[in-house]
């Protein structure tokens, strides 16, 4: 007889802490993200079961230790289950005040930080945060972000690189088109919920061939230019909910036709519903 495998779960919330955009804890068992970027670091810790993900190409894979993962703003990424025990995980996603957009390249080089002391901050913060504390939390955040630093402003020193451990910045390596690729990647940031059609942005960006500007964009990025809107999409959503706004509502404002195509989305993103992501805080 095949094992019952445990339910997922999902807890969200955004703390009333500074740097913090979104605290999430999941437990999942048989879960595949697409491929997305986030506009915040990525900061995981592991409480059970094995997880790969890929970052920028890349995979890794991870089990319960006391490394510690870090994914930067703006770099693609995706994430899956291993075994069918699936994988417990608890997640801070961290503003640019925490951590500058300079550090972006050596997080891609080293994307798990073997460091015992880190892990038990992050998990002291989490502590803190799950106690709705915010005032320790705040110092708790201090000690992370000082570590954080420490392990990465060495690598950031070295310099510009193309990935070979000297750090990178966000569009990994010269590509061929890669400056209409930031250029519609900037576009597509600055429309996020109200979109733009592709003859729209080929028309803005003196492009006539929309297939350029599609290759380019995946060549730099790692991911089509309709994925990568459909993340940001999500992401909004996700910020939306949180602030108490209700599916329906945060499906229209985020750029989504409808609730049903939002849930369609949220669910490949996120692991769960958009209302049970909104509930989820509050329980």
């Amino acid at each position: 007889m095949a094992a019952i495998r445990p339910p997922s779960t999902v807890s969200a919330w955004q703390p009333s802490v500074p740097g913090i955009a979104e605290v999430f804890h999941a437990r999942f068992t048989d879960h595949a993200y697409p491929a997305h970027v986030h506009d915040t670091w990525t900061l995981m810790i592991l409480d059970g079961g094995r997880v790969d993900f890929a970052l920028d190409g890349e995979r890794h894979g991870l089990g319960v230790s006391d490394a510690v993962v870090l994914l930067p703003p703006g770099v693609s990424h995706d994430g899956r289950t291993v075994t069918e025990a699936g994988f417990r995980k608890r997640v801070l996603y961290l503003d640019s005040s925490v951590l500058p957009e300079r550090l972006t390249g050596a997080a891609v080089d080293t994307p798990l930080l073997a460091d015992p002391a880190l892990r038990e901050r992050v998990h002291g913060l989490h502590l803190a945060l799950a106690e709705r504390d915010p005032f320790e939390a705040q110092s708790r955040l201090a000690f992370v972000r000082e570590r954080l630093h420490r392990r990465l402003a060495g690598r950031a020193a070295e310099g510009p690189g193309t990935g070979t451990g000297t750090g990178r910045v966000p569009v990994p390596v010269p590509v061929p088109g890669a400056r209409v690729a930031v250029r519609l990647r900037e576009l597509l940031d600055a429309r996020v919920a109200e979109g733009i059609t592709l003859a729209e942005a080929s028309a803005e960006l003196g492009y006539p061939h929309p297939t350029h500007l599609i290759r380019s964009f995946k060549a730099a990025y790692g991911l089509p230019p309709h994925a990568y809107l459909t993340g940001r999409r999500v992401e909004l959503a996700r910020r939306l909910l949180l602030a108490g706004v209700r599916p329906a509502e945060a499906a229209t404002a985020a750029g989504f036709y409808d609730q049903a195509h939002l849930t369609r989305h949220f669910g490949r993103h996120v692991g769960t519903s958009p209302a049970r992501f909104a509930r989820s805080g509050r329980t």
